[in-house]
């Protein structure tokens, strides 16, 4: 388990002052000018020592990702955009730090803009974060009028302004490009890639998307040494990471924990354990709605980082763990995520235009059993025509939960179908 002193989000269940005063006393705003005097690249290198892997869910080294920004300001200002449309079903960590640890998320602008040469930051907000937003608004008007942002951000210099923008609640948006689009008061649409965002971001500027937690944690890492972070969890998979445990669990959380700690043991000690005991466990979605779930018997050892996950043919994501005891009717449960990649894709893409809907419609009539065996595999390689096949990841998110269900959940589809077919013989 992780120790007390290694945690970074020291105010993540809201007990303390989320305020300025309070973030101080918790560490924030400690002397950020001394950071900032070591130069862009002390720090850009610093986060590369780190091995932090961005936490919005892909996990793209974050040290790399800001050196990939131009070394001079030419005639295009630089931005950094932070990610918080936090829309992924089942993650709720970003809200927490949003509204209980803004002034991380700040401190985070600043070191990671300055080390972008940016003198702006854009905070895109998911819609329906009415009350996150309002703190992290007052957050930055406080450290506006203490110095901390400005024309010289804590006494160094730097000129730095951050800004907050809510967005309308569309998932979408949480594709970085589509987020950008938005940001530009246009239609939330993914755009084609290369340009990539560090050559021609926002308003066609040098930018960086980052996520929330992949910006927050930063000022602290570069504090404690990127040494400190690298010795905490597995090589590839280093640092801390904040849990959601939500579903049949008897305490759900959000915790901060060490990166590849056994998904047994974060349940287990976090979130009271699985209802009825882990014997009752199903199955658990470990990264959120997007990556394919996994059954008890690999739950019982499977680690919790990047690259153990990928081994068993899923993603810890956002490292939302969604979990299912033997009541669910897991066919369900996945139709029901079926729906919800329909309802959210943008429309731009024919194979998730044509293919989400499509396979929500399949999953449904696989639900009641109203289908035919061999259309599980027509419907595993519709999965396969649409994954890989999109300007963004929707089309995978929608793909991925499906293949998972197919893969260790294929003899109850079956089964369903013979039982429907038998009924409908019988009558």
């Amino acid at each position: 388990m992780l120790a007390d002193k290694d945690r970074i989000f020291t105010n993540l269940y809201g007990f303390h002052d989320w305020r300025l005063d309070g973030a101080r006393k918790r560490g924030a705003w400690d002397n950020t000018k001394a950071l900032l005097d070591k130069g862009v690249d002390w720090i850009i290198d610093e986060m590369k020592k780190s091995n932090l892997r961005g936490r919005g869910g892909a996990g793209f080294p974050t040290g790399l990702k800001w050196s990939f920004m131009p070394k001079e300001v030419k005639d295009r200002p630089h931005y950094l955009v932070v990610n918080a449309d936090e829309s992924e079903p089942g993650t709720c960590k970003d809200r927490d730090i949003l509204r209980h640890d803004p002034h991380l998320l700040i401190e985070g602008c600043l070191v990671a803009g300055f080390a972008m040469r940016a003198h702006a930051a854009y905070i895109y907000v998911r819609g329906e974060f009415y009350n996150e937003a309002q703190h992290l608004i007052e957050a930055v008007r406080e450290a506006r009028e203490a110095g901390l942002l400005g024309d010289n951000a804590c006494g160094s210099g730097w000129k730095f302004e951050v800004h907050v923008h809510r967005g309308a609640g569309a998932y979408i948006c949480g594709e970085e490009t589509a987020l950008l689009e938005s940001l530009e008061g246009k239609k939330g649409m993914p755009r084609l890639k290369p340009p990539f965002p560090a050559g021609a971001g926002l308003y066609g500027c040098p930018s960086t998307v980052n996520n929330v937690e992949s910006i927050a944690v930063a000022p602290t890492i570069l504090r404690r040494g990127a040494a400190w972070f690298a010795a905490l969890g597995r090589p590839n998979n280093t640092g801390t990471k904040l849990f959601c445990i939500s579903g049949h669990v008897n305490k759900p959380c959000n915790v901060e924990e060490e990166m590849g700690i056994p998904l047994k043991e974060l349940i287990e000690k976090h979130a009271g354990g699985v209802r009825g005991g882990w014997d009752n466990l199903l199955a658990v979605i470990p990264g959120g709605a997007s990556v394919p779930l996994l059954p008890k018997s690999i739950c019982d050892t499977i680690l919790m980082d990047f690259d153990s996950l990928r081994e068993k043919q899923s993603g810890l994501g956002t490292a939302a763990v969604i979990v299912m005891d033997k009541s669910t009717d897991v066919i369900k449960a996945i139709a029901r995520l079926s729906y919800f990649y329909k309802h959210e894709s943008c429309g731009q893409c024919t194979p998730c235009r044509e293919g989400t809907g499509w396979m929500w419609r399949v999953m449904e009539r696989m639900v009641t059993g109203h289908a035919r065996i061999e259309e599980i595999d027509a419907l595993q390689d519709v999965t396969k025509q649409v994954e890989g096949h999109t300007i963004c990841a929707l089309g995978d998110a929608a793909a991925w939960p499906i293949q998972g269900l197919i893969r260790h959940f294929r003899p109850l589809m079956e089964e369903r179908i013979r039982m429907h077919t038998q009924k409908l013989a019988a009558e």
